[in-house]
């Protein structure tokens, strides 16, 4: 466990490690089997190298068949090798890796269809949108979303202060971390989800996960199902996959598979990448495509930097084809910020307007005062002119 990196990887190699023990009649939990396991290798060396050689030759067999896919045996091959290799054994790993079977270096799984990616944004559940939208047009892993915080997303702005993209770190604080950019649709979905949350109460900062669990929005009584809008919970990549492929399935998109097939058109969670790559390339140039999917791009590395501005603007080129519902998201935000905007400027001009009626209505009294002594003045005035012609 202590040379698996991801997180993926610590909860997959025990269970493919486990099924190795128990093909070859190992008894009890995964830690039990182990210790019995190396407690063998280390009477008969030989005996245990040519279990592995059996237990390898029998999902050969399956691979053969069309049981199982030739990339699944090499996994149960590199953890049985890595279980021996920190436990200081050495098998002749060179022979037995000759036997293993073939693994196409690509895959025959397509991307999403632009159809099928807005028939996703339709499923019922407020985070698909900005899942969705984020990663086709991110083109990160799925992996990402268990790093990804508030303050990783920030908004990039053109001359006229309008939002062109968002820059997102991926992976940040670790070793790989790397940045990409998202289309201006996906960080509206992002923004929309999270004032969402701050309407019910959540406190949202820099620190926020982008992805977190439910919360009871109505009256109704759900049980204990539901956390509190107050206390927001994590939401695991595994459990994000879990969400995208429900949605495949009760939108429609996802049917049973026939006999004999063992893998669907696109893969649920990977499938949004191959979009991104699909799309950006036709109008980005390849290697700034593979630098925003952190992607080591061999020796050009050393001699292709662009800056982030020059990614950007090779970028910008590529938002109308990773956009999922065209600009329309993108307009509707700008109107309905018009609108608040208009409707700012309406009330302080209302505001101004009544302050001038006050200032007008305060002349007014004050001229009719003035007015009215002016009168009384040359009414005395008068009676004083009076009295002197008729002495």
């Amino acid at each position: 466990m202590y040379a698996l990196k991801s997180s993926e990887s610590r909860r997959q190699y025990p269970s493919r490690l486990k099924l190795f023990f128990d093909f070859i009649g190992l008894r009890g939990i995964l830690n039990e089997q182990a210790i019995e396991f190396l407690t063998r290798l280390k009477l008969d060396i030989n005996t245990e190298q040519d279990n592995l050689l059996r237990f390898l030759d029998f999902h050969k067999e399956r691979v053969r068949r069309k049981e199982l896919a030739a990339g699944t045996v090499k996994n149960y091959y590199r953890a049985v090798k890595l279980f021996c290799e920190m436990n200081d054994l050495s098998l002749n790993w060179k022979k037995i890796s000759r036997g293993l079977p073939r693994v196409k270096k690509a895959s025959n799984d397509r991307a999403p269809t632009l159809e099928e990616l807005r028939k996703m944004l339709e499923y019922p559940d407020r985070r698909i949108k900005s899942i969705v939208c984020s990663m086709t047009s991110g083109g990160f892993r799925l992996g990402a979303w268990d790093y990804l915080r508030w303050k990783h997303v920030t908004p990039m702005y053109d001359k006229k202060s309008e939002i062109t993209a968002a820059k997102v770190m991926i992976y940040a604080e670790e070793e790989d971390e790397y940045y990409t950019f998202i289309t201006p649709e996906a960080y509206y979905a992002l923004k929309d989800w999270m004032d969402f949350r701050i309407s019910y109460g959540e406190k949202i900062t820099g620190d926020s996960w982008l992805m977190r669990d439910l919360w009871q929005t109505t009256n109704q009584n759900y049980g204990a199902r539901w956390g509190l809008a107050t206390n927001p919970k994590r939401l695991q990549s595994t459990a994000i996959k879990r969400l995208l492929s429900r949605a495949l399935w009760e939108q429609g998109i996802r049917q049973a598979l026939p006999p004999g097939v063992k893998r669907h058109e696109w893969k649920g969670a990977h499938g949004y990448r191959k979009a991104f790559k699909s799309r950006a390339e036709q109008v980005m140039r390849p290697a700034n495509v593979e630098i925003l999917m952190g992607h080591d791009i061999g020796v050009s590395e050393s001699y292709w930097r662009p800056t982030e501005h020059e990614l950007l603007e090779d970028y910008l080129k590529a938002v109308p084809m990773l956009s999922i519902l065209g600009n329309s998201m993108v307009l509707e935000k700008q109107i309905e910020e018009l609108t608040e905007k208009s409707n700012e400027q309406n009330y302080v001009i209302r505001a101004k307007l009544s302050e001038k009626d006050g200032e007008i209505a305060g002349l007014k009294e004050k001229y009719d005062a003035d007015i009215t002594v002016l009168k009384e003045e040359m009414k005395y005035m008068r009676q004083l002119f009076d009295n002197v012609m008729r002495t």
